[in-house]
């Protein structure tokens, strides 16, 4: 039962898209497990350049039947769309199952979002405002809507005013908003079933099967471990669980058929919204590595706040996620920095302190603690080999490996589908 977790080991953005997209020519399956169009992943092929939203990673590789399972949210004028593009351009999405029992993202859950958002001001959370937090809201407080609902008028109708019952009264009454009518959500929902109905399948059934018949199934994470609703930087987080144990319950398979965790780490380390972020730089290097590793958000468009390597986030993803290996990506950004800081621990309070902290409050006040590593200055983009790196860029890979926990089984040295040094086998 060859199944593995992909995932972001940091907060997201550090290229799962590349690596899932390289494992696709291997596996049979990859599933999207949470989430919804608030994860961005670029994916190079050739000379073709591919953003993904909503869709896996999966779905440019033809031998591999993408997944959205049950833990996704999923806006259909989104998923619509993007296969639409997918499609002008040649790529055949006709493989896509999506599970009936995934929440749909309604209008009103992107009004709520966008209102909520603007009310909180300096407190604000800093969401895609895609709808993505209140859709999950209305899953847990019992009155969401799924996509099996789509197919009888009646039960949709009925959850529609149950869920508008209330918001219409928080968007009159305390956003001075017009209220939402129910009969304008249900006709545009209704729009959707025809469209999406070749695509709806029991998920749970057809990846438990093929688990028993011993295809390769990977689970593909969207943001990363420290956005995690659980164990991220709450409440700077997302609204699911991007960590190992989410794949379970967002895909309907057991933890004893998982085989393999695989974290993704950037060479250096990025965020999306506001948050604490130790590692952060407002100086000339934190530019340099924005505008060297092209870090504006594939879905917002906003550009990424940089800093340097977090060793001490590292070691949190290896246990949280009980990971067995990294894929580091984006070592070839830091090539032409004579000295490399890496974050080995904080200092809180006159303190050193080498794991994360639980405590929001101290986490908020870490200082980082810098190790100073050599730097490179030759192209590796060409590498094809780890023997093929620098030396200095080695000792670096070498080092952070060290100081994650787990062994780093690939590298990425490039944007494009080849550029990727493979140390050892995912599968």
């Amino acid at each position: 039962m060859p199944a593995l977790v992909l995932l972001g080991a940091q907060w997201g953005d550090e290229g799962k898209g590349k690596a899932t997209d390289l494992l696709g020519g291997s596996v049979d399956y990859v599933v999207r497990y949470q989430g919804g169009n608030n994860a961005g992943h670029t994916v190079v092929v050739g000379d073709q350049k591919y953003a993904l939203h909503l869709l896996p990673s999966g779905i440019l590789t033809p031998e591999c039947t993408p997944v959205i399972g049950n833990g996704v949210v999923v806006d259909p004028s989104v998923l619509l769309s993007e296969l639409s593009g997918l499609n002008e351009r040649g790529v055949d999405t006709s493989k896509l199952l999506i599970s009936g029992n995934a929440h749909i993202i309604t209008p009103y859950h992107v009004t709520v979002d966008k209102v909520t958002e603007r009310f909180l001001g300096k407190r604000k959370i800093g969401t895609t405002g895609r709808g993505i937090g209140p859709t999950y809201a209305d899953k847990i407080n019992r009155v969401g809507i799924r996509v099996q609902d789509l197919y009888d008028e009646s039960i949709l109708t009925q959850k529609v005013e149950a869920a508008l019952d209330a918001k219409n009264q928080i968007l009159t009454k305390l956003f001075n908003r017009r209220a939402i009518a129910v009969d304008q959500v249900v006709e545009e929902l209704l729009g959707y079933a025809e469209k999406l109905q070749p695509y709806v399948a029991d998920t749970v059934l057809v990846l438990n099967q093929a688990l028993e018949e011993n295809k390769v199934v990977l689970f593909e994470g969207g943001q990363g471990t420290l956005l995690d609703i659980d164990h991220g930087t709450y409440p700077f987080v997302t609204s699911s669980n991007p960590t190992a144990g989410g794949a379970c319950t967002g895909a309907g398979v057991g933890p004893t058929k998982i085989s393999r965790v695989i974290g993704i780490l950037k060479a250096y380390t990025t965020r999306v919204g506001a948050g604490p972020f130790p590692t952060e730089l407002f100086d000339e290097d934190g530019a340099a590595l924005r505008r060297i590793g092209g870090e504006r958000g594939v879905t917002t468009g906003r550009d990424r706040r940089c800093g340097w390597f977090d060793a001490v986030i590292a070691r949190y993803a290896t246990r949280v996620n009980g990971l067995t290996d990294f894929f580091l990506t984006k070592l070839d950004v830091l090539t032409g920095w004579e000295e490399i800081p890496v974050c080995v621990a904080y200092e809180i309070d006159g303190k050193r302190v080498e794991e994360l902290p639980y405590s929001q409050s101290d986490f908020h006040h870490a200082k980082p603690v810098y190790e100073m590593l050599p730097g490179w200055s030759e192209d590796i983009t060409r590498a094809k080999s780890f023997s093929d790196l620098p030396k200095n860029a080695q000792n670096y890979v070498k080092a952070l490996e060290e100081m994650s926990g787990a062994p780093i089984s690939a590298i990425g040295v490039g944007p494009g589908r080849d550029e990727t040094i493979e140390i050892n086998s995912f599968i």
